[in-house]
């Protein structure tokens, strides 16, 4: 099943892909590569998810952030990029997690993304070698993810 037509057979709704906060490209192509910029969890009303796991957020609520980041990821995709069925795999993840210093579950925080991404383009091509760091992150959200995809040729 193409992407666009798992994106509806789950029910998901994108958020609005939001505008670049800085001096850079929301994504780009290079070869049959598409990079996607870091992005953070937009909501559907164009709000941000904040808040910092392990004091105000706990890991599932740190998970859910996550999960709002591949929604805006595929909404920065489809805005900047188009078709999200010439996506033929997640190459890399690189999911950074706004969190205290004693916070140890960074990994299961990522999965939140990992596993939309894994429905959304399936087992093999929705699953990519992957990086989970924790940090202090700009605005207070709760996580930021960049991502690169190899596309079809």
């Amino acid at each position: 099943m193409k992407a666009s037509e798992k994106i509806k057979e789950l029910g998901l709704q994108l958020p609005p892909a939001p505008p670049p906060a800085g001096l850079y490209r929301p994504i780009l192509v290079i070869d049959n590569f598409l990079y996607v910029s870091g992005q953070g969890p937009v909501l559907k009303d164009g709000s941000l998810y904040t808040g910092r796991v392990g004091d105000d957020l706990d890991l599932s609520q740190g998970k859910t952030g996550a999960r709002h980041v591949a929604l805006t990821m595929l909404a920065t995709i489809t805005t900047h990029f188009g078709d999200v069925d010439r996506i033929k795999r997640l190459v890399k993840t690189l999911g950074m997690v706004n969190c205290t210093p004693d916070f140890k579950d960074h990994p299961l925080v990522i999965n939140g993304f990992s596993e939309l991404m894994s429905d959304v383009f399936g087992p093999e091509n929705g699953v990519g070698v992957r990086s989970a760091v924790g940090m202090m992150l700009p605005g207070n959200i709760a996580v930021e993810i960049e991502a690169m995809f190899e596309l079809h040729k």
